[in-house]
């Protein structure tokens, strides 16, 4: 998630539910579809000061993940820290495997057909529990939902700032 004003050039990936314990550590619920980014990285970002805070310790539980934080050794410190969004700065971000891309590079990038036609733009992605879809608005056609699978998505040039698609049957409203 990449949000505006304080949030601009951030990638939101969490946010502090509540202290967990005694010992100082935080619950978080990740807003990431990569929650393994937490142990990847040694610092975080929380709050809109974007007040860094160097990773400990990482635990995953079904609530959601545990961050043990250097300098919050209590209940009442870690307490501060609830409701606070948690950031990593856009350049920081770890690398993602090869063919997979952080929402906010696929979002405004222009769609063509393999054919050349325009599309339009990646205007939102729907998260689905087996692929993404890239919602994509255009004069020409209006909207048009595209599966995110090698099918459908046949590339993706982040330096031109374009998305090349092959329509399947039926992927064109009528």
């Amino acid at each position: 998630m990449r949000q505006e004003g304080a949030y601009s050039g951030w990638l939101i990936i969490g946010r502090v539910r509540s202290a967990h314990g005694i010992r100082g550590e935080v619950r978080v619920e990740p807003l990431t579809d990569f929650p393994d980014r937490f142990r990847a990285v040694k610092s975080l970002y929380f709050g809109d000061a974007h007040t860094r805070h160097v990773v400990e310790k990482v635990r995953f539980t079904p609530k959601g993940v545990l961050l043990k934080l250097t300098g919050i050794d209590s209940r009442d410190t870690a307490a501060q820290l609830a409701r606070a969004y948690i950031a990593l700065p856009e350049a920081e971000l770890p690398p993602l495997p090869e063919g997979n891309y952080h929402h906010h590079q696929i979002k405004g990038l222009d769609v063509y057909t393999e054919d050349g036609i325009h599309l339009g733009v990646v205007a939102e992605i729907i998260t689905t529990g087996s692929n993404d879809v890239y919602l994509v608005r255009g004069e020409q056609h209006g909207e048009v939902l595209l599966p995110a699978i090698a099918d459908v998505i046949r590339a993706v040039d982040l330096d031109a700032r374009q998305i090349t698609a092959r329509l399947l049957p039926g992927l064109l409203p009528d």
